[in-house]
């Protein structure tokens, strides 16, 4: 009978050593698994964190396990590749960081044992991701399990995989079952006994059979209904040898039908089932990927506050774990490979077998809908004909594998709706920022109404869109500025302008964590993308959050935005409010300022600022409470101060009527004197880049459209990412002529 032995406790690990030790070494460092070294420096900025090749040992006694005739060492998660070692023997290898993997140990064993497991996340060009905008932390960062069988048991070699796999076919008020298993060394005279149980437990439908297939109906089925009713049953399946029993596996899985129209978007068990949510990275802040059930679990408790209905779990396969709570809390989910950014020539083997782990690991969850195939893999073109046809490659090879669910991929926002490439999966998806990097956030829903209206029969959604805001705070928030309430303004319009949509399949915001990418340095905290409704800690929701659970949350609430802007300097200020109720009276030290009606769940009020106000909200029977100062002065602790930047808002002087490092670059060039200025200086860049497009990217016209949007300021500090680097005297230089161009008089 099948024991796992979990093997977490106590393991020596090193970043110094260069070769396998011969006995446990007492210098090293003790830790618990799941670990991840570089849970500080893979945070902080800089792009300099830790990427090697680690060591970590631990002694295991044979007697102190149970008795089997076979032992595999199961490794849940080590980034991102790994080897492992018994007494000095290598047994396997393992290239991508995301999957589970196993390895047969059993002949290596003796009555005193050193387990050494290397795991490796230097730069290659072999093992994706390679090129993405999160940081790859190395560690051994998920459990580590010793699975005893015996003999004859359950496939424990295949990719993976649990040795299960099952498929429902509703029909009518009926479902089919099949059930498919795999054993390794089987004998004749061996029986298999097929049980399928209800969420209660109770068994609905059961055989038993000499085949590894077998087909069972469960009766009056009770549907998986996403958010609505996620009901699960499990199928179990025994190995049994003279009544004797040898091995056994289960499954939950879930009954349900699906299809994604080009017209109606997401349809589940013949209903409109609009797919509204976010993408999700799976670190912390001070863990890095070494999370623990309890993380999982908080994650998965505020996404389904938020009152999102799908998922994106980007841009790997996540823990086991997070997709058992999704089948449990019914969200409709997003799975793919870490194909991202940069395609390698030489990884199209690593995007084969990372497909095929995620595939086999991951068939029996009826919360995934979707594979996806690669993340803005077009960063250097989407023209690439080795890149068109790894992506041909993985697409068939998903649905040889998978005859149940659809291909996607997530476009970046440059790549020509017209491509080849655009057109390979059954479903697509862009990543658009327009309103963030550039362009303004009107321009978003309009885009996809064209590609809609060009193609009308591919189905189309948003797979990323977001902007950072950290707790920097204005009145007038504009792009750019990394406020709350810029955040909040830019995920109001795109709310408006998404869910009015109803052809778009799926829209995933992106993201519903700040998470760690230590090449960034923006924002004034480094190390980490702050486009996360909610901080990396978790501790606290931005306004933004409450936006969403406005619009998607059934449970009644409303929220009084800005409460982390208290002292204003205005004679009346604005106060957002957010509710799903219909209604709401806001109060000012007790007074009413009146009552606003809104079916877009945004109420705005003017609020008159002197002295101290204690403000509260009441929507029906909830209520919010806030609190604002009157200042005369603005305080500088809520404006931006970016760490290592090399001019800060202080710097620059911005005359009126006249520009400056602060303006769009599109109204600037609209000038005459603007647009020589500026011509000079793109000349100067691109002889600086000599001849390389920066960070890999075409710039087309759609770049040009999106550049246009962006502030001289916020421009050049990007343009540093791509290897084109102004001083702080060049740009100040470059202030000073923007000083002396007027702006057009606004009647004009």
């Amino acid at each position: 009978m099948r024991k796992i032995v979990n093997i977490n406790f106590k393991w020596a690990f090193t970043k110094q050593a260069d070769s396998l030790p011969a006995e446990l070494p007492k210098n090293w460092d003790i830790v618990n698994i799941p670990h991840c070294w570089n849970a500080i420096d893979g945070q902080d900025g800089g792009n300099d964190y830790y990427r090697g090749t680690c060591y970590y040992a631990k002694k295991i006694e044979k007697g102190e396990l149970p008795k089997a005739d076979r032992y595999y060492l199961e490794i849940k998660g080590a980034n991102s590749s790994s080897e492992a070692y018994v007494n000095g023997k290598k047994l396997a290898s393992h290239d991508g960081g995301y999957s589970t993997w196993r390895v047969d140990i059993t002949d290596a064993l003796e009555p005193e044992n050193l387990i050494v497991i290397t795991v490796n996340n230097s730069e290659n060009n072999r093992v994706y991701p390679q090129m993405a905008d999160f940081t790859f932390y190395g560690g051994l960062y998920r459990d580590v399990n010793i699975i005893c069988v015996s003999e004859s048991h359950f496939d424990l070699d295949y990719y993976g995989g649990t040795g299960l796999k099952v498929t429902p076919t509703v029909d009518g008020e009926n479902a089919s079952i099949e059930v498919e298993c795999w054993l390794t060394n089987s004998k004749i005279g061996q029986k298999l006994k097929y049980t399928l149980k209800d969420a209660e437990g109770k068994n609905v439908a059961e055989c038993e059979s000499d085949d590894t297939i077998a087909t069972l109906t469960i009766n009056n089925v009770r549907l998986w209904h996403g958010r609505r009713d996620p009901y699960l049953y499990t199928a179990e399946v025994s190995l049994c040898e003279d009544g004797k029993l040898l091995d056994n596996v289960s499954s939950r899985f879930g009954c349900r039908t699906f299809k994604i129209d080009p017209d109606n978007g997401f349809i589940l068990n013949g209903e409109e089932y609009p797919l509204r949510g976010v993408s999700r990275h799976q670190d912390r802040w001070g863990l890095g990927n070494a999370l623990l059930p309890e993380h999982h679990k908080e994650d998965i408790d505020l996404i389904c506050e938020m009152g999102a209905t799908t998922v994106r779990l980007a841009h790997y396969q996540h823990d086991q774990y997070f997709y058992d709570l999704c089948d449990e809390r019914g969200l409709v989910i997003w799975a793919e490979i870490p194909y991202i950014s940069k395609h390698m020539p030489s990884g199209r083997d690593n995007t084969i077998s990372q497909m095929t782990e995620l595939i086999v690991q991951n068939y029996n969850h009826p919360s995934i809908v979707v594979w996806g195939l690669s993340n803005e893999i077009t960063m250097s073109g989407e023209s690439d004909p080795d890149l068109i046809e790894n992506h041909n490659i993985l697409n068939d090879l998903v649905h040889e594998m998978d005859k149940t669910r659809l291909t996607t991929m997530a476009c970046l926002t440059m790549c020509d709706m017209d491509s080849t490439y655009v057109h390979i999966p059954d479903v697509v998806s862009y990543n658009h920022y327009f309103g963030w990097y550039g362009g303004e956030t009107s321009m978003n829903g309009p885009w996809f109404d064209r590609f809609h209206e060009k193609y009308p029969n591919t189905p189309i959604g948003c797979s990323e869109y977001g902007c950072e805001a950290l707790n920097w705070h204005t009145s007038n928030p504009v792009q750019g500025d990394y406020t709350e309430e810029y955040q909040a303004y830019y995920h109001e319009e795109l709310i408006k302008q998404f869910f009015a949509r109803k052809y778009l399949w799926a829209t995933h915001v992106w993201n519903m964590f700040d998470f760690g990418a230590d090449a960034r340095n923006e924002g004034g905290e480094n190390g980490q993308n702050h486009k996360g409704l909610v901080t990396f800690d978790r501790k606290y929701k931005k306004d933004s959050f409450y936006a969403y659970k406005a619009w998607l949350s059934e449970e009644p609430f409303v929220h009084i935005c800005g409460k982390r802007y208290v002292d204003r300097v205005e004679e009346t200020t604005k106060i957002t409010v957010y509710s799903n109720l219909p209604e709401v009276e806001l109060f000012a030290n007790g007074v009413s300022l009146g009552k606003i009606a809104s079916t877009e769940h945004f109420f705005y009020f003017d609020v008159p600022n002197s002295g101290e106000t204690v403000l509260k909200a009441v929507a029906s029977e909830q209520t919010d409470e806030s609190f604002i100062r009157k200042v005369d002065k603005f305080n500088d602790n809520y404006r931006m101060r970016e760490k290592g930047a090399v001019l800060n808002w202080f710097d620059i002087t911005a005359p009126d009527g006249y520009f400056s490092l602060n303006d769009k670059l599109s109204d600037i060039v609209a000038t005459v004197k603007g647009k020589v200025l500026f011509a000079g200086l793109a000349a100067k860049m691109m002889k600086q880049l000599s001849g390389s497009k920066p960070a890999g990217m075409d710039i087309g016209a759609g770049m040009m459209q999106m550049m246009g949007g962006f502030t001289v300021i916020r421009l050049t500090g990007l343009m540093g990412t791509a290897g084109v680097e102004m001083t702080k005297e060049q740009l100040l230089d470059l202030n000073a002529q923007l000083n002396k161009i007027k702006k057009p008089d606004k009647e004009d």
